[in-house]
């Protein structure tokens, strides 16, 4: 058996009949942007996720730029960030000219740690951007209180977090904004690049609706220099026919991890913990083992193939070589880098290949 870590025609097998009538729909209808179907799914995305606005673009790193944007953050300003994320995260920042500022993660968790956050802001700070990552929220309550205190906004990553819950309220609608990716591996995915911005704010709201289509509400009236960051109408449509069975996915997801962490022994690796609270979707099954590069190539020969998220922090990659850092300056995500591996995951994995997945690592552990 050869165990992929994620089954990525199984979502078209099981919705063929909702997908492919949500094609020949937009197909029939003569209107690719900007159209009911974008407009129909900003709702219902709003709904699920308890905001009064979302607003369709072309992908989660445009959504997030194009919130910083908004808020007139620039040159001279610093945004913090995880130093243990994705490097999408750290280029929104750079995208409107401000300088990224790395916070380390709490180890067990991954996620950016609120006790180091408040040492970190200078003069020059403006925002925080909290990363979602693998599925688990970070801890908002004490990052919100942070940011009150020192007048500083709040955007989530919410690329790898659709449908994960803090203390009952979903990731998107914890802090002032959220961005999110609907990139075809994600819990909420369409057949191309696709994000979104949620958030309560009517300016905000209102500001990236102007911005993601070239600054323009009339055609060739043009306020502001905007971009061209818009969700099309197909992606749209697709995502429309998955959103309400997202929490069953979800779920089927959940009983995947109870099945991993009953069986693989936490002695000899290190399996993922969710505090209490926390709704913890599972994009990914993230294990630490000190002996990650053994281990994956021994799970690999075995016919199980796994996935590093991820191999590089951003402050150690080439793209952010003038920021000057160091291999040690941020020791934690380091450690993450060299030791963390993600097991295959989805909804649509079966029992046989869960059992062979733990089997696999009883056998290479």
């Amino acid at each position: 058996m050869n165990v992929q870590p994620l089954d990525m025609k199984a979502p078209y097998a099981e919705l063929k009949v909702q997908l492919d009538s949500a094609y020949k729909r937009v197909m029939e209808s003569g209107w690719y942007i900007n159209g009911k179907e974008v407009e129909l799914f900003e709702k219902e995305f709003a709904a699920y996720i308890g905001v009064k606005h979302c607003i369709g673009v072309s992908n989660c790193l445009d959504a997030m730029y194009l919130v910083l944007k908004a808020w007139g953050i620039g040159e001279g300003d610093e945004v913090i960030v995880p130093s243990n994320t994705y490097i999408a995260t750290w280029l929104a920042v750079s995208y409107t000219g401000a300088v990224p500022l790395p916070v380390e993660p709490d180890i067990e968790t991954f996620n950016i740690n609120p006790e180091l956050i408040e040492r970190a802001i200078t003069g020059k700070t403006k925002a925080i951007m909290p990363v979602h990552l693998y599925g688990l929220t970070a801890d908002m309550k004490p990052i919100m209180k942070i940011a009150a205190q020192h007048n500083l906004m709040v955007l989530e990553d919410c690329a790898q977090a659709h449908g994960s819950t803090y203390f009952g309220e979903k990731a998107g609608n914890l802090g002032h904004a959220g961005g999110f990716s609907f990139f075809p591996s994600k819990n909420l995915g369409c057949y191309g690049d696709g994000g979104a911005v949620t958030t309560n704010d009517d300016d905000l709201a209102d500001r990236i609706r102007l911005l993601r289509n070239y600054g323009s509400r009339k055609k060739y009236h043009n306020e502001v220099k905007g971009n061209n960051c818009r969700l099309d109408e197909l992606q749209a449509a697709f995502l429309r026919e998955k959103l309400p069975i997202l929490d069953e996915w979800n779920e089927r997801r959940c009983e995947v991890v109870n099945k991993y962490t009953v069986k693989i022994d936490g002695s000899k690796v290190i399996t993922p913990t969710v505090p209490n609270d926390y709704y913890h979707t599972w994009h990914q099954y993230v294990l630490r083992s000190e002996n990650r590069d053994e281990l994956q190539l021994k799970l690999r020969a075995g016919g199980v193939d796994t996935i590093i998220h991820y191999p590089i922090p951003p402050h150690l990659s080439e793209a952010y070589s003038e920021l000057g850092y160091k291999a040690g300056d941020f020791p934690i995500a380091e450690l993450l880098a060299k030791s963390v591996l993600s097991l295959p995951m989805g909804p649509h994995m079966s029992i046989q290949e869960i059992e062979y997945v733990i089997g696999a690592i009883k056998d290479s552990i």
